[in-house]
This record gives structure tokens, sequence and C-alpha cells, in this order.
């Protein structure tokens, strides 16, 4: 524990569907994110974002955590943990408060954002963010920054992302088992726009899409805010099963195949190309050409593109997405998945990796690897605000002045 303070670390922890990855980040004096340790297993016990066996999930994330420990040379005392699942839903809401003083103060935006947080949830979900789109003070609206501007009333815009509670309990009671403290649960795919994202893409519009093997997750931004978030309980995994059908074979072979040969696009394979297919029940392995299995991947590709074409088209947000969308996670590395995207969608597509990192950046330039760095940039600015609410709020006299705040705002 003491080292971690020493150095400044904050760690990050994405537990999914078929792996699970740890990565620790230094911030540097100038404010940068140096990776300094990695740490990667296969997760067992879990199921489209859902623990499924406990103790099978607690004895991957130890050995993740080892590895990194023993990469970073720290302890690892608490982290920040990912959480995903067809459970996690959105709204957005708006809130309006009179300002106090003529000019808007902190208090003032704090009470804003409180009173459009305040709608009721049921008791079984559990709030994980309530991130502000956009204020409108008096008659102008689109403010994105009200601190300090005249006005007599200020509305919030905010965007509410929720989770089911025991799910969320689940996760954190692996965690607690490891002798951790999850300091916050961050949805997975807000977490990769963290880490993937320039603010161009987010100030035209843009669709993140964390493509795993268990979950696909989107967050859509258009104006530089979070519009939209999703989970399509589908992803990777279905291929993988319908290579062991079609191809009768084991389905740990099965995702060696599609990980190795598969390709999204069947024109883009050559008739001639052929793959050795293990056998079930000690049968003898088969020779199989490569373009049938891209048959086989295909429409199942289709699919899944439709189905976030569809999600995007439900939340009204097609035509906002001007910047188009960008793929991540295990499940979009495969050959062919940009230009079959690119046709389906009729947009641009990016695969993308980490960006702004240092130190050890080879072991995270990887799509599967975007929401744990995420989580580290999304921890890093949590503790830059940290540092400066400790500076703002002096003991005793800041609690009263925020409480007073609240009040006013409440009555």
């Amino acid at each position: 524990m003491s080292k971690v303070i020493e150095r400044n670390l904050v760690v990050g922890l994405d537990i999914g569907t078929s792996k699970i990855s740890v990565a620790v980040g230094e911030i540097t004096p100038d404010n940068q994110l140096s990776i300094v340790g990695v740490g990667n297993q296969p997760a067992r016990g879990m199921d489209k974002g859902g623990v499924i066996d406990l103790n099978l999930v607690i004895q991957s994330i130890q050995r993740a955590i080892n590895e990194a420990e023993l990469m970073a040379d720290c302890q690892i005392s608490s982290i920040y943990l990912g959480i995903s699942g067809k459970h996690i839903s959105c709204q957005n809401e708006n809130g309006m408060v009179p300002i106090n003083d003529k000019e808007v103060i902190q208090e003032d935006v704090d009470n804003v954002i409180h009173t459009a947080r305040s709608v009721p949830i049921s008791a079984e979900r559990r709030m994980l963010h309530v991130l502000p789109q956009e204020y409108s003070i008096d008659c102008q609206d689109g403010i994105k920054s009200p601190i300090g501007m005249s006005g007599v009333r200020m509305e919030a815009k905010v965007h509410i992302v929720t989770c089911a509670n025991d799910m969320a309990k689940n996760l954190v009671k692996c965690v607690e088992r490891c002798n951790l403290s999850a300091d916050q649960l961050i949805f997975s795919a807000l977490a990769s726009s963290y880490s993937i994202l320039t603010d161009d893409e987010k100030e035209l519009g843009i669709c993140v899409v964390d493509m795993g093997a268990g979950t696909m997750d989107l967050s859509i931004f258009t104006g530089g805010a979070l519009r939209h978030t999703a989970v399509i309980p589908v992803a990777g995994n279905q291929v993988t099963s319908d290579i062991a059908k079609i191809f009768r074979t084991p389905l740990s072979h099965a995702e060696d195949i599609k990980v190795q040969y598969a390709c999204a696009l069947k024109h883009l394979v050559s008739m001639e190309d052929s793959i050795e297919v293990p056998s079930v029940g000690g049968r003898p392995a088969r020779t199989m050409s490569r373009h049938t299995l891209s048959e086989v991947v295909e429409p199942r590709y289709q699919e899944l593109f439709e189905l976030i074409q569809e999600e995007v088209r439900e939340a009204g947000l097609e035509d906002q997405i001007a910047a188009g969308y960008v793929l991540t996670g295990g499940t979009a590395k495969m050959e062919g998945v940009v230009e079959f995207a690119e046709e389906v969608f009729q947009m641009p597509v990016r695969i993308a990796s980490p960006l702004a990192v240092q130190g050890l950046k080879e072991y995270v330039d990887d799509p599967c690897y975007a929401t744990v760095v995420g989580l580290l940039h999304y921890g890093m600015q949590a503790h830059e605000s940290g540092i400066k609410e400790n500076n703002k709020s002096d003991g005793v006299t800041g609690l009263w002045s925020r409480l007073h705040a609240w009040f006013k705002g409440e009555f």
C-alpha cells in the first residue's frame, strides 16, 4: 500500500466474459499516464458480463492481480472496476435551479446536477454515472461551462447510467474477496471512450462499440457529450459457437480457429486456402477450406452489425454520428471487419487501440485493452478532481457551505 501512495499509481480491472485484464498506471509529474504493469488471465465463471461462478472469478482475478503486481513491483489495494451486462440502462434527465448570487458558482452547478439526478429509480437499481451534457441559463442554450455567467435560473441536461444492484454487488464481492477495494464502478464502453476517442470525434458525433466475447457495449457521443449507452448481449462467443457446431470441433479449438484463420468477408479469402480442424471424441483431424469458414462467420458478423445499427436507429441518433463508428475489443480484431462494417453502416469505421499512454505501451497496444486503459484515464481524472476538491473544501466550513447550498437548492 505504501508503495502505491509514494508512486501515485492508479489501477484498472476489466472483468470480461473471456478474459480478465489488470493495468497499473503511474501518473507522471507532468500529468501523463505511464503503464508500469499489466496482468492478463482467461476469465472463468463469467457470462455476458455477469458472474456465474464466484470462486472461479475470484481465482482468475487473483492471478491477473498477482501478474500485474509482479510486473509493476507494487502492492495493489484499490482498483477502478469496469462493469457491463444487459442490465445496464440509461436515461436523459433535466434539472432546474434558481441562481443564488446572480452569477453562477460551483455550488449552483452542484445543485442543478443534484436536482437532475433526483429522479426516482427502483430499489434494485444503482446509479453508475450522472454525466452533464449541457447547461442553459435563462434563454441561452448549449452552455458547456456555466461558472461565472450571469442569469436568474439555470437548467442542466444530464445522462444517467444505471445498473442492477445485485450484479454490481457480485462483481464487488469478487474483488473484495481478493483483498481489494473498488474505488468506483465504471460502465465499460464509457471507460473505452476515455482511451480511444479524440475530442473532435466526440464533438462531431461518434458511436463507440466495444465488441467483447459476451456483450457489445455502445456509447454514443454528439456535441462533446454522452447521449446514449446500451449493451447488446450477443457478441464474439456466438461466432465461436457457430464454428464449433458447423465444423464439429470443441469450443476451445473453434476459438483458436476463429482467432487464427477467420475472416469476416468471404470474398477476401482465397478458395485454395485450407485449414486443419481438430475433431471431437478422438477422431482424426480434417482438412477444411478457409473460404467455408468465412461463409460461416460472415452472416453472424452481419447480424452483429445490424443489431448495432438498430440500437443507434432506435436511439434516434443515426443522423448525428457524422464521424462514424469506432470499434474496439477482441471481436473487432478479425480480418475484414472494417470493410464489412463500412459496407453495412455506410459510414467511416476504424478499429481503435488505446491512445495517449507512455511506459510499457507495447503491452496495451491492442483493441482488447481499450477498456482497462480507459479505466486508468478515468481514475486519473477522478484523482485530479479529488485533489482540487480537497484544496477547495477546508474541513468543516467546506462541508457546511455545501450543505447550506444544497438546502437552498432543494427548498
